[in-house]
């Protein structure tokens, strides 16, 4: 399939195929947060996003600001040509269950991942948290609700900010 024409970008936008290949890493600059099992399993006004043509940002939250006990290390890994091996985790709902939320105990498997040893250009993501955000209850950057990016492959974060088509839905993937 043919690359699409971008779709311009309205006031407030900035389109992702204007984004680099490498991809950049710069901070997001505002709050983000994740829901999973009826709370907050992560905040962070420290989180990082990497932006790459033709993605949505994909959005890392520092260890620390992820609630403990809520990944379960797998045993998957994989390799990404920028940024090195990714390892992978299920995140385990826990707490009071709210309306629309995962009930608590659930698990969504394979739903977050990181770089432990992340290639140099990309050496501020070490241990960073990124989450797919059509596995969690809801993900916000700022008061923007977060849609997943298409196709379940990818963990982009599509925002009203961002003017697509993004890469990852059918017919994508040789862009």
């Amino acid at each position: 399939m043919p690359r699409p024409a971008p779709t311009p970008p309205g006031p407030g936008q900035e389109s992702v195929w204007d984004y680099p290949r490498p991809p950049l890493l710069e901070p997001v600059g505002e709050t983000v947060r994740v829901e999973f099992g009826g709370r907050e399993i992560a905040r962070s006004t420290r989180a990082l996003q990497v932006k790459e043509t033709s993605h949505p940002p994909t959005v890392y939250v520092p260890p620390e600001d992820v609630a403990a006990g809520v990944l379960r290390a797998r045993p998957e890994t994989s390799g990404c040509e920028w940024k090195g091996r990714a390892v992978y985790f299920d995140v385990v709902a826990g707490g009071a269950q709210a309306a629309g939320a995962q009930p608590a105990g659930a698990v969504a498997e394979k739903a977050a991942w990181a770089y432990p040893e992340p290639l140099a250009p990309y050496a501020a993501l070490v241990d960073h948290v990124a989450f797919y955000p059509a596995a969690m209850d809801a993900c916000w950057i700022g008061d923007d609700r977060v849609e997943p990016q298409p196709g379940g492959f990818y963990g982009g974060w599509v925002t009203p900010r961002v003017a697509g088509p993004f890469k990852g839905g059918a017919g994508s993937w040789e862009w």
